[in-house]
């Protein structure tokens, strides 16, 4: 969900010298839209899940190399509006004493804005990229009563999470120019994600416990064949700090991404540094429980406070899940 600077800004600065053919890329991390935040770590109980997520996030600024606003971009403007339906099944059978689980995401949206100084405002709205993931998680703790005696249980110990997700490039791409590649929901390229999270559960301290969540996608992209371009591979970590309170579960949520190889294009490194990003995201999230409907809400909002190669944003995420 995150925007990347790297290729996009490559291709229209000086910097790069491969021509107009340059693709406008940048990576994209796997997992949920809005990103993972607590139970990182956890499964749910045996049964079919559902819901939805969905975001608004808009651009602020385009950082550079050196962290600093790339002139070309000093006016560049971009919206998002996204929402994605998900389902997640968890069997009744374990596997080695833990967990299986199967998640799916279909994303789509709408995307405005402009790039250079001058030029028009556009939107495009379509399908973004499915994504499909395999999980597997066991745990080391055990649920105690919630002081509110109509809460869900609170978990106290630690519990860790395997997974491997693929985004599928079967969305809306649009490559007739660079801004019409920018807005398109897709990337129009492969993502194979594998994955570790953890959750752990303290003991209460503040209130009812704390909460320490963290989930390490590692991303590798397949080179976007419409444009030859190869984003380097990414890894990102998203997690949360938490505090449980009843129904409610709330604290400081946020990400930290960076790319561990250069982007390039036919093979050959972006100059002047392979356009490396690095992004770190940070804001309040809190999650309210609705035990009696087999639900929950979420809403988070988070601003960029370090950017490379990056775009400086802010999002809000809204979410709802249910067992069906």
């Amino acid at each position: 969900m995150k925007w990347a600077a790297g290729g996009l800004v490559c291709a229209l600065t000086a910097a790069c010298s491969f021509g107009p053919a340059l693709a406008l890329e940048g990576p994209n991390a796997a997992g949920p839209i809005g990103g993972t935040d607590i139970h990182s770590g956890q499964l749910p109980p045996a049964g079919l899940y559902g819901g939805a997520l969905g975001y608004v996030s808009k651009a602020t600024d385009f950082k550079g190399p050196d962290g600093e606003t790339l002139p070309a971009f000093r006016e560049a403007d971009l919206e998002k509006q996204y929402f994605s339906p998900f389902l997640l099944y968890v069997p009744e059978w374990k596997l080695l004493g833990g967990s299986v689980g199967v998640l799916g995401f279909l994303p789509m949206g709408n995307q405005c804005g402009h790039l250079l100084i001058g030029e028009a405002e556009n939107c495009s709205a379509g399908l973004g990229d499915p994504y499909v993931e395999l999980d597997w998680s066991y745990s080391f703790g055990q649920y105690r009563p919630s002081k509110d005696p109509e809460a869900y249980p609170v978990f106290e110990g630690l519990s860790v999470l395997f997974g491997f997700g693929v985004t599928f490039p079967y969305g809306s791409y649009d490559d007739d120019d660079r801004l019409d590649q920018v807005l398109s929901a897709s990337l129009n390229i492969w993502d194979f994600s594998p994955s570790v999270g953890i959750t752990y559960g303290t003991k209460p301290i503040f209130l009812e416990g704390t909460e320490f969540s963290a989930k390490l996608f590692w991303n590798n992209y397949l080179q976007n064949p419409s444009s030859r371009y190869t984003t380097g591979d990414l890894l990102n970590v998203d997690f949360a700090i938490t505090e449980r309170w009843g129904r409610y579960q709330f604290g400081l949520a946020g990400y930290y991404a960076w790319q561990v190889e250069d982007d390039t294009w036919d093979g050959r490194v972006l100059p002047p540094h392979g356009w490396q990003v690095e992004s770190l995201g940070l804001g309040p999230i809190v999650n309210y429980d609705l035990p009696e409907y087999g639900a929950s809400l979420k809403m988070k909002s988070f601003f960029t406070a370090h950017e490379i190669n990056a775009v400086e944003a802010w999002y809000v995420v809204f979410g709802w899940s249910q067992k069906f």
